[in-house]
C-alpha cells in the first residue's frame, strides 16, 4: 500500500488540495499536466517551489493538485511543501529564504459591508439640495 500525504493551500477564500504519493515524477494540476498549464506566468509560479528544490527530489512522487470543493481554482498559491518528511527543514529553509509566502498562508479576508453605502468603506454620495 502507498503512503500519501493531503496538504492545503488557501488564499483569502480560495483553497487547493494536493494529494502526494509515491510515484515516477508525475505533477498535475486541475487535471492537466504542468508543461500545458494556462497561462505561462501561472506555470512559473507553480515551478518556483520545483526549480529551488531541484526536479530529482520530485522523481519519486506524484502530485495531484485540485480546487477544494466549489471555490476559485487557487492551484498557483499551493506549494509542495511536504514531500519528504526526512528533509523538511532543509526544504523550509530554502523556501523561507526565497519567499516566505510560498510557506506562509494569507491572512487577508474580505472586509464585511456595512449600512449607509455600496461596500465595506465607500458611503453613498450625499446631496444637500
Amino acid at each position: 500500500m502507498s503512503q500519501s500525504v493531503q496538504v492545503f493551500g488557501r488564499k483569502k477564500t480560495a483553497t487547493a488540495v494536493a494529494h502526494c504519493k509515491r510515484g515516477n515524477g508525475l505533477l498535475k494540476i486541475n487535471g492537466c499536466p504542468l508543461h500545458l498549464v494556462e497561462p505561462s506566468t501561472l506555470r512559473y509560479k507553480v515551478q518556483e517551489p520545483i526549480l529551488l528544490l531541484g526536479k530529482e527530489r520530485f522523481e519519486g512522487v506524484d502530485i495531484r493538485v485540485r480546487p477544494f470543493v466549489k471555490l476559485l481554482p487557487s492551484h498557483w498559491l499551493l506549494t509542495i511543501k511536504n514531500v519528504d518528511e526526512v528533509s523538511k527543514k532543509e526544504i523550509r529553509d530554502i523556501l523561507v529564504q526565497y519567499d516566505r509566502s510560498l510557506l506562509v498562508a494569507d491572512p487577508r479576508r474580505s472586509e464585511p459591508k456595512k449600512f449607509g453605502g455600496p461596500g465595506a468603506r465607500a458611503r453613498y454620495q450625499k446631496s444637500y439640495r
